[in-house]
């Protein structure tokens, strides 16, 4: 299984989120936080659709990707998931060099908070990719983790579905 930058990026904030979404149990399109992120996403940057590209490679998704300048770039909704928004940028960009495109980097886009962040990728990167491959294999191969009972579950799209 490759998986989605979903995964990698669920693989970050919980497991049980990530083994619910991988065992077909979406609970997304309930949410209005979602659909909020979404909407920044698309309506931020209206001339992207023109400059950028999609980049769909079958088992990943990227909305904006510059190919002159090999350049991922990711908007996100608030920066208080920050660290898997920036594996799940880190894992398209390692992708993109396991698919044979050399050099590519990647910026991270919160545009409400008025923000930007350049990304590269280090070797370590490289070595924790490999790792958070394996702990996903890991997390969809057992059965459905504990709830983590934490702050992050009060605004989870998952949050009816497991304090039910």
């Amino acid at each position: 299984m490759k998986p989605t930058g979903t995964h990698i990026n669920y693989y970050h904030i919980c497991h049980r989120k990530l083994w619910l979404f991988a065992n077909n149990v979406q609970m997304e399109h309930n949410s209005d936080l979602v659909a909020e992120g979404k909407l920044i996403a698309e309506t931020t940057y209206p001339q992207r659709a023109a400059k950028y590209r999609e980049l769909d490679l079958g088992f990943i998704k990227i909305d904006h990707y510059d190919a002159v300048n090999k350049i991922v770039r990711e908007v996100k909704k608030s920066k208080k998931m920050e660290a898997a928004h920036l594996a799940q940028l880190k894992y398209y960009l390692w992708v993109l060099e396991e698919s044979g495109v050399v050099g590519v980097s990647g910026v991270l886009e919160y545009p409400k908070l008025r923000r930007t962040e350049e990304v590269w990728l280090s070797d370590l990167d490289r070595e924790e990719i490999v790792g958070w491959i394996s702990g996903i294999e890991g997390v969809l191969d057992g059965g459905c983790p504990r709830v983590i009972d934490k702050a992050i579950c009060k605004k989870c799209s998952y949050g009816e579905f497991c304090y039910a």
